[in-house]
């Protein structure tokens, strides 16, 4: 029930559902309204749809959001690494079934570059790799890191549905087998809030963010809109709206917990 409203909210907050939704509420106001105030307010709602929308497609406000959620740099393989363990997370596309690979599960977009930059890390440091996400997430993770760096995944943590599930359960699989210093993988927009949850759960954390996004185009094409520049802004506001409401729920339980 929570996972599904988290995806509601998700759905209608965010764009592009959120601000197609404020223009069409305030198109329908525009259209149907009788008094003069709650057209006006029509308009304003209209705009602030459409203009939202468009400014969160433009890659230079895209850039900003970014690097605001963005919390840790790339790992600097050239420095000591302490970890004892690879947590990959999951979260982001998996097919359950792919033909072309004789119907064995896959990953797909997101969780292909988090797969591949684990098994470059896995491959790097000799540490063994711990797969964290649902049933068909974790499955996709380690089916890829078998044919595409011929790395067995040693542990799979296959019931979580959001960052403290993959916290906590692969809390529940690592500390039996005294892993407590893991290098975290995850996508760098990601990383911050999800080095918060490990780190709550008692782990000693090696942040390794992947896919820090950059605009690489002209100068020009900077503030032409884009679908990419989309996608990432509302990754990138996902995780800001996150983790202020993780915050506010830690002030809220030391708020309780204080006498």
């Amino acid at each position: 029930m929570l996972m599904s409203l988290k995806i509601l909210l998700h759905t209608l907050l965010l764009p592009p559902g959120g601000p197609v939704l404020l223009a069409a509420v305030g198109a329908w106001l525009v259209g149907h309204a009788r008094s003069l105030p709650a057209r006006r307010c029509g308009w304003t709602l209209l705009v602030a749809g459409l203009g939202s929308l468009w400014l969160l497609a433009i890659p230079a406000v895209t850039q900003v959001l970014t690097d605001a959620a963005r919390g840790y740099p790339a790992l600097d393989l050239r420095q000591p690494i302490r970890a004892q363990a690879i947590v990959i997370l999951g979260g982001s596309s998996s097919r359950p079934a792919l033909p072309e690979y004789g119907g064995e599960p896959g990953a797909a977009a997101g969780l292909l570059e988090r797969v591949s930059y684990g098994g470059f890390l896995a491959q790097r440091t000799g540490l063994p790799v711990l797969v964290s996400g649902d049933e068909i997430e974790a499955q996709a993770m380690r089916a890829s890191l078998a044919r595409g760096f011929h790395i067995e995944t040693r542990w799979i943590e296959n019931r979580s549905r959001d960052t403290f599930q993959n916290a906590a359960f692969s809390a529940r699989i690592l500390k039996p087998a005294g892993v407590t210093r893991i290098i975290l993988v995850t996508d760098a927009a990601h990383e911050w809030r999800a080095v918060q949850e490990f780190m709550s759960a008692g782990f000693d954390v090696t942040p390794g963010p992947e896919g820090a996004w950059q605009w690489h185009g002209t100068a020009v094409n900077r503030y032409v809109p884009n679908m990419d520049a989309l996608t990432h802004s509302t990754e990138a506001l996902y995780e800001l709206i996150g983790d202020l409401v993780r915050r506010a729920l830690i002030a809220l339980d030391l708020r309780r917990q204080s006498p």
